[in-house]
C-alpha cells in the first residue's frame, strides 16, 4: 500500500515544483476607457422643471452610488411588492440561477478530476475455463478474485490543467454576470411595464373626460340646430368628432390588457391569476436626484461588460490549453491489491500484486492539428477582445443616450405642458365665443381637436420621463454590486451574533 502513497506524494511534489511552468498568456483585466464624461457636450447640473404633475427638476448626482433596489426611488409600495413577487417567481430568473449552479458544479467536478490524483477501488470476480491441451493435461475450471486500489495522475507540466480550470472559472463568472443581467432586465421590465400601464390608464381616463365634454357639446349643438342657430353640418361634424374620439378607446383598452398580461408573466403568474396592483402616473414619484456613477467605474458595474470580460478571460485560458498540448505529458500510475482463487485467500496476503509506472506522451506529428488549434484559439481570443470593446462602446452609448434623453424629456414636458395650458385656454375661450355666436362651429371643432392631441401628448411626455429615468438606472448597471455587499454585511453580522 505504501507504493500508492509514494506515487501520490511524488505526483503532488512534482506538480508543486512545476507550478511556475504554466504557459501563457496570463489574463489581465482590460483597462477602463480614459474618459471623464459620457457625452461630448457637458450636461446641465439638473433638468428644467415644468408646471405640471411630474414636472419637477431632476438633479444629476455624479459619483453617487446607485442602490441595488433602485426602483424604490419611485416610492411605490405596489411596485416594490410586485418586483419582490417577480424576483421570487419568475421562471426566467430561476433558469438563470439554475444555469449558474450548473456551471459552478461543472467547475467543481472538473477541479476534482483534473487537479487531484484519481484513486479507484477495483473488485472483480470471474469463473473461467482454461484448456490443458498445451500442457498435455485436462481442461481446468477455476474461480479468480481480485481486489486492488489504483492511483493515476497526469502531471501538469506546462499548465494545461490550470488553464482548463481557469477557463472553467471564467465560465462561472460569465454565468454569474448573465444572472445579474437577467435580474436587471426583469426588474427593469417590470418598472417600465408598470409605467406603460399607468400611461395607458391616464390616456383612457383623459379620453373619457374628453368624450363627456364632447357629448355635452353635441347636445348643445343639437339645441342650436333646433333653434336654427346652426346648420345640420355642425351637428354632423360634432357627431363625427365624438365618433373619432370614441374609436380611440378600444385600441387603448387592448394595449392596457396586453400590458397587464405582460406584467403578470413578468411576476411569474398566469394572466388570468389577477391580484396585480393597479398603476397610475400620480401614484409614481419621479426621482428628483439621479445617482450617476463615474465613467471610470461603469466597466466594472455593467453586467454585460463583465460578462464579455469573462468570455475574454476564457478565450485567453483556451490559448494556454492549446499551447500546453504542444508539449510532453507525463502520467504516473500505480496499483496495489491481492488476487486469489478463493475469496478467503484475498486477505491472507499470499496473492499480493502491485505495479507502479510512468508514461510519457510527446506529440510528434499530427498533420498540423495542434498548431492550427492554437492559432484558432488566438483568433477566438481576438474575436472576444473585439466583442468586449464593442460591448463597452455600446454601454457608454447607452448611458450617454439616456442622459441626453432625460434632459430632452424635461424640455419636451415643459413645452407640452405650456402647449396644453395654452390650448385649454383657447378651447375655453372658443366655447364661450361659440355660445355667444362670435365664432363658427369649425373654429370650435379645431380647438377641441387641438386640446385632445395636446392632452394625450402631455401624458406621453410624462410617461416617457418616468421610463427614461428607469432606463438610466438600468444603463448604469442596476447597483447589483451593492446588493452583494449588503448580503455579505448581513451574513457577517449574523455570524457575529
Amino acid at each position: 500500500m505504501k507504493w500508492l502513497f509514494m506515487c501520490a506524494a511524488i505526483a503532488g511534489t512534482v506538480a508543486m515544483a512545476l507550478a511556475g511552468c504554466t504557459v501563457g498568456p496570463d489574463f489581465h483585466t482590460p483597462a477602463v476607457p480614459a474618459t471623464s464624461s459620457y457625452t461630448a457636450a457637458p450636461l446641465p447640473a439638473q433638468t428644467v422643471a415644468a408646471s405640471t404633475a411630474g414636472g419637477v427638476a431632476q438633479r444629476f448626482a455624479f459619483a453617487r452610488q446607485l442602490s441595488s433596489r433602485w426602483w424604490q426611488l419611485f416610492r411605490s409600495p405596489e411596485l416594490d411588492a410586485l418586483i419582490k413577487r417577480g424576483l421570487a417567481q419568475s421562471p426566467t430568473l430561476s433558469a438563470a440561477r439554475a444555469a449558474l449552479r450548473e456551471t459552478r458544479e461543472n467547475f467543481r467536478a472538473a477541479g476534482g478530476a483534473l487537479h487531484y490524483p484519481r484513486l479507484d477501488v477495483n473488485l472483480w470476480a470471474q469463473h473461467q475455463r482454461s484448456s490443458g491441451a498445451a500442457f498435455g493435461g485436462s481442461n481446468i475450471e477455476y474461480n479468480l478474485y481480485n481486489a486492488s486500489v489504483g492511483v493515476s495522475y497526469t502531471l501538469d507540466l506546462f499548465g494545461s490543467t490550470r488553464r482548463q480550470l481557469e477557463g472553467l472559472q471564467a465560465r462561472v463568472d460569465y454565468q454569474r454576470y448573465q444572472f445579474e443581467g437577467t435580474y436587471l432586465a426583469l426588474t427593469g421590465n417590470i418598472v417600465t411595464t408598470a409605467i406603460r400601464e399607468a400611461a395607458l390608464r391616464e390616456q383612457i381616463n383623459t379620453t373619457h373626460n374628453i368624450l363627456a365634454v364632447e357629448r355635452k357639446q353635441l347636445a348643445m349643438v343639437k339645441r342650436q340646430f333646433e333653434l336654427g342657430a346652426v346648420s345640420k353640418v355642425a351637428v354632423l361634424s360634432q357627431q363625427s368628432q365624438l365618433a373619432i374620439t370614441s374609436a380611440a378607446l378600444p385600441p387603448l383598452r387592448k394595449q392596457l390588457a396586453f400590458t397587464r398580461h405582460s406584467l403578470a408573466v413578468l411576476a411569474g403568474q398566469l394572466p388570468s391569476a389577477g391580484h396585480l396592483p393597479v398603476f397610475r402616473l400620480d401614484s409614481l414619484h419621479l426621482p428628483e436626484v439621479l445617482p450617476v456613477t463615474l465613467p471610470s467605474t461603469l466597466a466594472r458595474q455593467r453586467p454585460d461588460i463583465r460578462a464579455a470580460e469573462a468570455l475574454l478571460h476564457q478565450a485567453g485560458a483556451a490559448i494556454g490549453v492549446a499551447t500546453a498540448n504542444l508539449y510532453p505529458q507525463i502520467t504516473l500510475s500505480g496499483s496495489f491489491g491481492t488476487q486469489a482463487t478463493r475469496t478467503g485467500d484475498l486477505l491472507t496476503g499470499s496473492g499480493v500484486i502491485w505495479n507502479i509506472g510512468a508514461g510519457l506522451l510527446q506529440p510528434l506529428f499530427h498533420g498540423g492539428e495542434l498548431s492550427a488549434k492554437r492559432r484558432a484559439a488566438v483568433a477566438a481570443y481576438d474575436q472576444a477582445a473585439a466583442q468586449y470593446r464593442q460591448t463597452v462602446l455600446l454601454a457608454f452609448k447607452n448611458v450617454a443616450d439616456v442622459l441626453c434623453a432625460l434632459d430632452s424629456d424635461a424640455l419636451t414636458l415643459q413645452a407640452r405642458a405650456a402647449a396644453e395650458a395654452a390650448v385649454k385656454a383657447n378651447l375655453d375661450l372658443t366655447r364661450r365665443q361659440f355660445r355667444l355666436g362670435a365664432v363658427n362651429y369649425l373654429t370650435l371643432l379645431v380647438a377641441q381637436r387641438d386640446y385632445q392631441q395636446a392632452r394625450i401628448s402631455l401624458i406621453a411626455a410624462r410617461a416617457q420621463r418616468y421610463a427614461d429615468t428607469a432606463a438610466l438606472f438600468q444603463a448604469l448597471g442596476g447597483g447589483w454590486w451593492n446588493r452583494s455587499l449588503a448580503a455579505a454585511g448581513t451574513a457577517a453580522k449574523a455570524k457575529m451574533d
